[in-house]
C-alpha cells in the first residue's frame, strides 16, 4: 500500500513539474503548425514584411484584437514596435476558441515576452465583435 501511495505522489509531482516546464505545449504545437512559417520559430517575423511577435508592443497594447486576427486574418497597415507592416495575413478559421487561447498564451510567454495570460472566456468575448466583421481570406 505504501508503494502505491509513493508512486501516486511521484506521478502527481511529475505531472506538476512537466506542466511547469511546458505550460503551453499545445499552443507551441499549434504555433509551429500554423504561425511559424511567417512569424519564425523565434517570433522575430520577417524584417519589414511580417511583424514580430517577440517583444511586440501590439500584443501588449491591443490583446483584444489578436483572437480576431488569428481566426479571420488581417488586411491593411499595422504598426508594431514603430515599424509599419502592410502584408496580408490569412486567418485560420478552423481553430477553436480553446486553440486560439493556447496560441496566444504560448506567444505571451515565449521569446522573452511577459504579457498577461488570457483565459478562454476572455478570448470568446473578444471574438464576438469580429464574427460578422472579419472573414477568412
Amino acid at each position: 500500500m505504501k508503494n502505491k501511495a509513493f508512486f501516486g505522489c511521484f506521478a502527481i509531482a511529475l505531472l506538476f513539474w512537466a506542466c511547469d516546464q511546458y505550460p503551453y505545449e499545445q499552443g507551441k504545437i499549434l504555433y509551429t503548425n500554423f504561425c511559424e512559417n511567417c512569424h519564425m520559430a523565434d517570433g522575430t517575423g520577417l524584417k519589414g514584411l511580417i511583424p514580430p511577435l517577440a517583444g511586440a508592443d501590439f500584443l501588449k497594447n491591443s490583446p483584444e484584437g489578436v483572437p480576431c486576427i488569428i481566426r479571420g486574418g488581417y488586411k491593411g497597415e499595422m504598426t508594431v514596435n514603430g515599424v509599419v507592416y502592410d502584408t496580408e495575413m490569412a486567418g485560420i478559421a478552423k481553430l477553436s476558441d480553446f486553440e486560439i487561447t493556447n496560441i496566444i498564451n504560448y506567444v505571451h510567454t515565449s521569446w522573452g515576452n511577459d504579457f498577461p495570460i488570457v483565459h478562454l472566456k476572455q478570448v470568446q468575448e473578444w471574438l464576438k465583435p469580429c464574427e460578422n466583421v472579419i472573414k477568412p481570406f
